[in-house]
């Protein structure tokens, strides 16, 4: 009886930790430099936040972001199944506060009623990325787009759209939920940086392993990519050894 006692309660200990884990606030921030970055922008910072699910944006996550982003990025599973709307527009809301918003679809997002999410997401500004793009110029015109793709896991992905819906010649940033979009990006869509969450870093991981790989920033073939470990938790309230994390990410022109 002893013995069973104890095991529930390390059992209950763990349950505790993971928990706390999986509430607890970060942000990460990014210094990413890139030759074809026009320098008349100077720098561009965005407030990157993916997977936010069930939670609410703690506060100390909207005054660390305040005043140091140009814009916030929405990187889909905004909600899921079960959600109140009221939940969503709080954090709609507060998200407000950082900068203006823009927002790709994540698989979750279609668990609820979507046409209510797209009609919520307008009354709170919020531009919608689907398979389109939408242009910052500099006061020499050059261009930076910031394009976005459908859930590509119900093939409502299109990067062709987005891209021809792009300025050319410009400095491109795609924000996908889905990180395997890489696979569907070649050379002649001139993507300089990618943005995605989905994969939560794996959620829970045992010894360093998990169903997915931590969240990092990756560059491969000229190509950049920023995995994040996502900001919520999906099937189990949950986390170990893969923390919740925001972005804010300061992109600058380098010479070399």
């Amino acid at each position: 009886m002893v013995l069973l006692l104890f095991f529930i309660l390390i059992v209950f200990s763990i349950l505790v930790y993971m928990w706390r884990i999986a509430k607890s606030d970060r942000i990460i921030e990014h210094h990413l430099q890139f030759p074809s970055f026009p320098e008349s922008f100077g720098k561009l910072t965005i407030f990157f936040i993916s997977d936010i699910h069930k939670r609410v944006v703690g506060e100390k996550i909207i005054q660390a972001a305040k005043e140091k982003a140009d814009i916030v990025v929405i990187g889909g599973d905004l909600a899921e199944k079960g959600v109140p709307f009221s939940r969503i527009k709080e954090n709609l809301g507060r998200l407000k506060e950082i900068g203006p918003m823009y927002f790709v679809w994540g698989n979750n997002d279609y668990e609820i009623d979507y046409h209510l999410l797209d009609a919520t997401l307008l009354d709170f500004g919020v531009k919608i990325l689907d398979n389109t793009s939408v242009t910052f110029e500099s006061y020499q015109g050059d261009k930076v787009c910031l394009l976005g793709i459908d859930y590509l896991g119900a093939n409502r992905d299109n990067i062709d759209l987005a891209v021809m819906d792009s300025a050319p010649n410009s400095f491109r940033i795609l924000v996908s939920h889905d990180p395997s979009i890489v696979r569907k990006i070649n050379p002649e869509h001139s993507i300089d940086l990618v943005l995605s969450g989905h994969t939560h870093g794996g959620q829970i991981r045992l010894l360093g392993m998990g169903p997915y790989e931590l969240g990092k920033v990756t560059v491969e073939n000229g190509l950049t990519l920023l995995v994040s470990n996502g900001y919520g938790t999906t099937l189990v309230p949950f986390r170990l050894e893969a923390k919740p994390e925001t972005h804010l990410i300061e992109i600058t022109h380098s010479s070399s």
